[in-house]
């Protein structure tokens, strides 16, 4: 005899089949978000290849009359001048003693803020300190400038009467003041990550409090404390409007932070701003200088990284 379908073994198979074709559907949704995600995480890494390779294609031009040699080791950076230099030398000291001034106002400042946030504030107090700090990151860049050139500096003068109009010490200091809420911030949160264990360890050992936040959990977080550096130098290095207004744009060989000079970045706002013909010699010297920045701020991660792995593997 035959067997004859039951309208349960009918209905059963149309459940089965639904349940498979939901499954297959969902796996065909799955694979869609996963593709659209991908491209997401993608967009940002070939944004990042591509202004590289922008960077370099339009450098080599530049590279093609003058040599490496002389843009590394010459001290005059004169490209708009009759007698043309192009040593980047002028342009790094610049840029390097403005971010070490910033770096020695925001990393003290910066550690002080998130050892008291982190370990001794109260709640209320943390929670309406830190957004006062995230605040002085949205301020706009050239109201910072204006700051540095028409507040601190006067004030700076009065301290050191022989200190020019246009120098880097004021915009260093400026800069370090904008920078705070990153290292604070970053340090911060790396402090809270630390085990509650640790703590308690070393209150148990009769440490104090004092004690325990510099001796255990300073240390403990300093793969993150070292993040935070790393996040602060790359936004002194990159900032440009700040030093653009209160530093001058003459480029001058010093590392004497009260001397005026001119930075990468505030360099790459002068000439872009000018009137220059596009694809001149004068012109590629922006991307000559524009890859240079990359390269330093590029070192600067890189070392942050070793350090971190370092210091982890050690706490």
């Amino acid at each position: 005899m035959s067997a004859v379908a039951t309208p349960s073994t009918e209905s059963q198979t149309a459940r089965v089949s639904a349940g498979l074709a939901q499954r297959r559907l969902r796996k065909v949704k799955e694979k869609v978000i996963e593709a659209i995600l991908f491209l997401a995480a993608c967009t940002a890494v070939a944004t990042t290849v591509a202004i590289v390779v922008i960077l370099l294609w339009e450098s080599s031009a530049f590279f093609e009359h003058v040599s490496i040699v002389e843009f590394l080791t010459d001290t005059q950076w004169t490209p708009l001048f009759t007698e043309k230099h192009f040593g980047i030398l002028p342009l790094l000291s610049g840029t390097l003693v403005v971010a070490g001034v910033a770096l020695a106002v925001a990393v003290p400042l910066g550690i002080i803020i998130a050892l008291y946030l982190s370990e001794f504030a109260p709640h209320s107090v943390r929670e309406t300190v830190k957004p006062f700090l995230e605040m002085l990151e949205g301020v706009p860049t050239v109201v910072y400038g204006y700051f540095a050139l028409l507040f601190v500096t006067p004030l700076l003068q009065k301290i050191l009467p022989d200190l020019p109009g246009f120098n880097m010490l004021s915009p260093g200091i400026v800069i370090g003041i904008m920078i705070i809420p990153y290292v604070s911030s970053v340090s911060e949160d790396a402090m809270r990550a630390v085990p509650m264990a640790m703590r308690e360890g070393s209150y148990a050992m009769g440490a104090t409090r004092f004690q325990t936040a510099t001796r255990v959990v300073l240390p403990a977080a300093f793969s993150g404390v070292v993040a935070s550096f790393i996040l602060g130098i790359s936004r002194a290095v990159g900032e440009t409007m700040v030093v653009a207004v209160a530093a001058g744009q003459q480029p001058n060989f010093t590392w004497n932070p009260m001397e005026p000079a001119a930075t990468l970045t505030a360099y790459i706002v002068q000439v872009s701003l000018g009137d220059l013909p596009h694809g001149s010699l004068e012109y590629q010297t922006i991307f000559a200088a524009g890859i240079t920045l990359v390269f330093l701020t590029l070192g600067f991660n890189v070392l942050g990284h070793f350090l971190r792995q370092r210091f982890r593997e050690i706490y």
